[in-house]
């Protein structure tokens, strides 16, 4: 596994350079949209999924969890502790949730960095697709999003053989950088409903006040 994790970031520094904000989409070849196209029928095809992932920000530390989704527009990232934290949509919006307090933070759909990858069908065509790369048997499709915070630099990687996701990164419109690597991934499972779902226990919160 930790193997596993050193290629994918490797992969992730050498396909995913941090790119200008403002940069626009480029145009792409026959074969990179013959095969962003496999990608998104594979995807879509895939209603529901479970697994582990490992986050690391930008000063090298390192969470891990679980995660749960199910399309459209439904996941869950549990962080294990020390973290009291989970992170759900819900399609309405996502919330920051802090399982010590019973709070939560509610943020609009379109903040959703991933959002192209939630949807009912996955078109990444649609996207602002501003690289393309292939390396070591990866693809990684970098697009650039608007949302509320500001612009995101998304880089969603894929395995070229298989056409599952294996990673991402962002940049956040502030720099910092997160990367999420997926591990022991399980499709097609039944995710109990209360999973992407609110306590009612829980307080809502202002996220201007965090």
């Amino acid at each position: 596994m930790i193997r596993r994790h050193a290629l994918l970031l490797g992969a992730a520094a050498a396909l995913a350079p941090i790119l200008p904000v403002l940069a626009q989409g480029r145009t792409l070849t026959a074969e990179e949209q013959q095969l962003i196209g496999e990608i998104n029928a594979h995807n879509t095809a895939i209603r529901t999924m479970a697994g582990r992932f490992l986050q690391i920000d930008t000063n090298g530390g390192r969470t891990e969890g679980t995660f749960f989704l199910e399309r459209p527009d439904k996941v869950r990232f549990r962080y294990n502790p020390p973290s009291r934290e989970e992170i759900v949509s819900v399609g309405r919006g996502f919330y920051v949730l802090n399982r010590q307090d019973e709070t939560y933070y509610a943020y609009p759909q379109d903040s959703i960095p991933l959002r192209q990858f939630l949807g009912d069908q996955i078109n990444l065509l649609n996207a602002n697709v501003v690289d393309v790369t292939t390396s070591d048997g990866y693809m990684a499709i970098t697009v650039i999003d608007q949302t509320v915070a500001g612009t995101v630099q998304v880089s969603l990687i894929f395995d070229v053989d298989t056409k599952d996701l294996a990673q991402w990164s962002l940049v956040e419109p502030s720099g910092a950088e997160l990367t999420f690597s997926l591990y022991d991934v399980q499709t097609g499972v039944d995710i109990p409903r209360s999973y992407f779902s609110i306590p009612a226990n829980y307080k809502g919160l202002d996220p201007a006040t965090r």
